[in-house]
């Protein structure tokens, strides 16, 4: 039984609005005129632009925040049971949603519904999808986990037919979604708060792959292992892409311009179908394209739109985005926060000319540093000059069981790292001080991570 319908104007409070996902969603039923408020734990871009939109928030988790009047409360799987307005919501009888399950529920109002998932490259595919969607006229309403200035930030609110949504495997919340459409970018052991090992996050994918219906369409990666098993008893349409003729779309013969653009020949089934030049860089992100590509194809769209629609597409914010150029250094920011993407985003910038690189890197959660930390140590030690910041929290306490000077200790006593440079400091004033003295015209300084780090530029010296 749903939850509600778009037709039903409710009144909704969300917890934790400011969130990327969270806030879009409460856009969205905005724009379909329910009444909606929200709290946050402190002010934000995001808690901003939300009021600018009409919206009240309130700064701090408060049991007066929650209204007796509220149809509903929606609440993100990171808030546990103690939180003030949890409490209050119980005790007025007010219908507690997480934000999974009513995104499910909107996204069940729509005929066709894309669902992207994967550990990385959910926010660029789906961005590459919607972006091309939206210029050939299909309207779409999307929700990505992104701010992506093509579709004018995180969220775009088009008509009934056609849902586009990034789908996260953290606590299992893409099960709620209704995929008529499924693609994964890959499978790799993560949110390890969550799940026990990489078998677990296996079993949820296939859960997830079952949510297709009979005849919709998986687009996956050919590289995740045994793919036969994910799809067993199955009744819908697989595609593979990757990097060799063993998927149904591939690329092959990769360049660079002196733009940075990066281009590659994409083939369909051993047939040559174009050269495609983007200036998302990285191998990773022609992976990301094909997928994209491979969803785009089936709507009927052709190749040559596809490549039109998406030449001078810059993808979303943070995704190895240019922030500024001043004295010759080049200020990048990068969303990536495992060791897989770190690893990733730092082969795409070798493709590019630099003097020396600085990797400002600034860990995401406890319990995935603890969990990844060898792959951190080696990830990172790979980089000649490496900065770490503290550990961002994220939903999580400090518990004394790792820090970012474990990890820098760690890479130092390494003795194959005869090269590497790595200083750990307290806070991101020290950061910027030591990049302003010490990174010259040609450089490169990249601030990573999922947290705050991105900050660290702001606060450079020019």
């Amino acid at each position: 039984m749903k939850i509600f319908d778009l037709n039903k104007k409710l009144k909704i409070h969300f917890i934790g609005i400011g969130g990327i996902s969270m806030s879009a969603i409460a856009l969205i039923l905005l724009k379909n005129e329910f009444t909606i408020t929200g709290s946050d734990v402190s002010e934000s871009d995001n808690v901003k632009a939300l009021r600018e939109k009409g919206i009240k928030v309130f700064i701090g988790h408060k049991r007066e925040n929650i209204a007796k009047d509220l149809d509903m409360v929606v609440y993100s799987k990171a808030i546990h049971d103690d939180n003030e307005e949890i409490i209050a919501a119980k005790e007025f009888g007010i219908k507690l949603v997480s934000r999974s399950s009513i995104l499910g529920e909107i996204m069940a109002n729509y005929n066709r519904r894309i669902c992207v998932a994967g550990t990385h490259g959910k926010t660029t595919t789906t961005s590459i999808i919607s972006k091309v969607m939206l210029d050939k006229g299909f309207e779409p309403t999307i929700n990505v986990g992104g701010i992506v200035d093509e579709i004018g930030g995180n969220y775009y609110i088009g008509g009934e037919d056609l849902f586009i949504a990034e789908a996260c495997e953290y606590t299992n919340s893409f099960l709620d979604f209704c995929p008529s459409v499924a693609v994964v970018t890959n499978i790799e052991e993560d949110h390890l708060d969550f799940f026990k090992d990489l078998d677990d996050i296996r079993k949820s994918f296939k859960k997830f792959i079952e949510l297709l219906p009979e005849g919709g369409l998986l687009v996956i990666n050919n590289r995740i292992e045994n793919i036969e098993e994910l799809v067993k008893d199955a009744k819908i349409s697989v595609v593979t892409y990757g990097s060799s003729d063993s998927a149904n779309y591939y690329f092959d013969n990769v360049s660079y311009d002196e733009k940075h653009y990066q281009s590659f020949d994409v083939y369909h089934d051993k047939k040559f179908v174009g050269r495609m030049r983007q200036r998302l860089i990285g191998k990773h992100n022609a992976l990301n394209f094909l997928a994209g590509l491979a969803v785009l194809m089936d709507f009927g769209i052709s190749f040559e739109d596809i490549k039109k629609s998406l030449e001078d597409f810059k993808g979303a914010r943070r995704r190895l985005e240019v922030k500024k150029v001043v004295n010759g250094v080049t200020y990048i920011d990068d969303y990536a926060h495992h060791p897989t993407e770190i690893e990733a985003s730092l082969k795409a910038l070798k493709e590019i000319k630099y003097k020396n690189l600085y990797l400002i890197f600034q860990p995401h959660t406890f319990t995935r540093t603890k969990a990844l930390f060898d792959d951190f140590v080696r990830v990172l030690g790979s980089t000649s000059i490496v900065i770490l910041a503290k550990i961002y929290p994220a939903r999580e306490k400090d518990l004394g069981i790792v820090s970012s000077r474990d990890i820098s200790e760690k890479i130092k006593s390494d003795k194959n790292n005869k090269n590497n440079l790595c200083e750990y400091f307290e806070t991101f004033e020290e950061i910027s001080e030591y990049v302003s003295k010490n990174a010259t015209s040609g450089d490169i300084v990249v601030t990573m991570g999922a947290g705050d780090v991105y900050r660290i530029i702001d606060l450079i010296r020019e």
